[in-house]
């Protein structure tokens, strides 16, 4: 389904369904009327406070992404901890510093609360009374209120906030979404002030719905654009592949991911969070002097080690997220320059995304003889523009990418060069990212050059 489908301008179709509809119970009827007063007074006014509760378990790429997506679209977003620290320990080992603890929350009104999924985050939320307060509320005031993933089934569900709605969730929590609520499974599911999505590889269609739902469909649009959204939701993704070489490695694979002051934040942790499912041996570096850094998005990130540290050590794989800041600290940093010069010497892999391939490999000779993509607006640094064009493009030991909307494809495709097609594909499915209707095929492109 595409984004345009899924975007409800200020008054769609399916709101005036909504108000106009006899079979509402006088409650929901009333709710409705009550969301329609307060999207028409949103019209009026540039703010837009949107919550967004994080805790440890949380699936950090869905709530990273709803982050990045609305700060980009002007919403002033708190990022907000149900736990009794700023920290959260999110899923797969990466490490979310919130903006501040739920409870300083309480008395704030958001025209949007949003919750990401992940287990045990989602059982996290649901045991959080002060969310459960602050979301009750929300529903009860006809504010918009969303989730993702198992968030739908185990928390507003469990909350009675889904009655009489259609909704949607990951999978495996579709027959407990059936017990409380109209299950249906659209990529993303708007009824009313309740937005719904399924899972991890859903998360960038349930943003940019959500800035809909808050600016409306032509904000929506201007958001979505830069971001390289794909148009085929749910298909495979596809490699334009050079030179192919098989991807070896020991014990491992180990896997290096720098992160530095402006890094896409997106992209850091789709990257790492994609990487660790396939059980790589990630290590997330930072090339600042402490651990925590602030991303492009202001979301802060704790790494796993200083970047002197890290590079003690040897890689089977180097990976650099964009982002405009982060990758001019990477072009600075001469011991992570040193450490790529070195992968690329030893004939080992190494890849960036968005403004990295442009900004970080071509100035210091590592795109040399190489296809490469990067960031549309910058890739008139590229020496070679002929591959442009492609979302991934591989060559030999080199991968690159375009941007925050071809990550998932990026991080995949390099699961598919460690470990092959038929894991890449199924690891896609399971985040919901390809649609379990498809089947696996071949779909890398390889063009020999030798």
């Amino acid at each position: 389904m595409a984004i345009s489908r899924l975007v409800l301008g200020p008054l769609s179709p399916l709101l005036r369904f909504s108000l106009t509809s006899t079979k509402l119970t006088p409650k929901l009827h009333s709710r409705r009327y009550r969301f329609f007063s307060i999207r028409a007074a949103m019209a009026s006014s540039p703010a837009r406070k949107v919550l967004v509760p994080v805790a440890n378990g949380t699936e950090p790429l869905e709530a990273v992404i709803t982050i990045d997506v609305l700060r980009r679209a002007g919403a002033d977003v708190t990022v907000a901890s149900v736990e009794n620290h700023l920290r959260v320990d999110a899923a797969h080992q990466i490490k979310i510093v919130a903006d501040s603890l739920i409870s300083d929350c309480e008395d704030t009104v958001f025209d949007l609360v949003a919750l990401p999924g992940g287990m045990p985050g989602a059982t996290n939320f649901r045991d959080c009374a002060v969310l459960e307060n602050i979301v009750k509320k929300q529903a009860a005031d006809g504010r918009l209120y969303a989730a993702i993933c198992a968030s739908p089934a185990v928390v507003l569900g469990s909350w009675g906030l889904l009655k009489g709605l259609k909704a949607t969730c990951y999978p495996s929590f579709m027959e407990q979404l059936g017990t409380t609520a109209t299950a249906v499974e659209s990529r993303v599911q708007i009824d009313g002030q309740v937005v719904t999505s399924r899972g991890p590889g859903t998360t960038l269609e349930f943003a940019v719905a959500l800035v809909g739902q808050l600016y409306g469909k032509e904000k929506a649009d201007e958001v979505s654009a830069p971001l390289l959204l794909r148009s085929n939701h749910g298909s495979e993704y596809t490699i334009a592949e050079y030179n192919q070489e098989k991807w070896t490695f020991g014990d491992g694979p180990r896997i290096l991911v720098p992160v530095a002051n402006g890094t896409e934040e997106m992209e850091a942790v789709m990257i790492i969070d994609i990487l660790r499912r396939a059980k790589g041996k990630v290590v997330v570096a930072s090339v600042e002097d402490k651990l925590e850094i602030l991303a492009s998005r202001k979301v802060k990130l704790e790494a796993d080690l200083l970047l002197d540290e890290a590079a003690e050590q040897s890689y089977d794989l180097i990976v650099l997220p964009g982002g405009l800041g982060g990758a001019e600290a990477f072009a600075k940093s001469e011991k992570l320059i040193n450490l790529l010069k070195n992968q690329r010497e030893s004939n080992k892999p190494y890849g960036a995304i968005c403004a990295s391939p442009a900004l970080v490999l071509e100035p210091h000779g590592l795109l040399k003889d190489k296809k490469a993509t990067a960031f549309p607006a910058l890739c008139d640094k590229l020496s070679d523009k002929s591959e442009i064009e492609n979302r991934v493009v591989v060559d030999g030991n080199l991968i690159t990418s375009r941007g925050p909307g071809t990550t998932m494809e990026f991080s995949l495709a390099i699961v598919e060069k460690l470990f092959g097609r038929d894991m890449a594909v199924q690891l896609g499915k399971t985040m919901v990212f390809i649609s379990n209707k498809c089947h696996s095929s071949i779909l890398t492109v390889s063009v020999s050059l030798s």
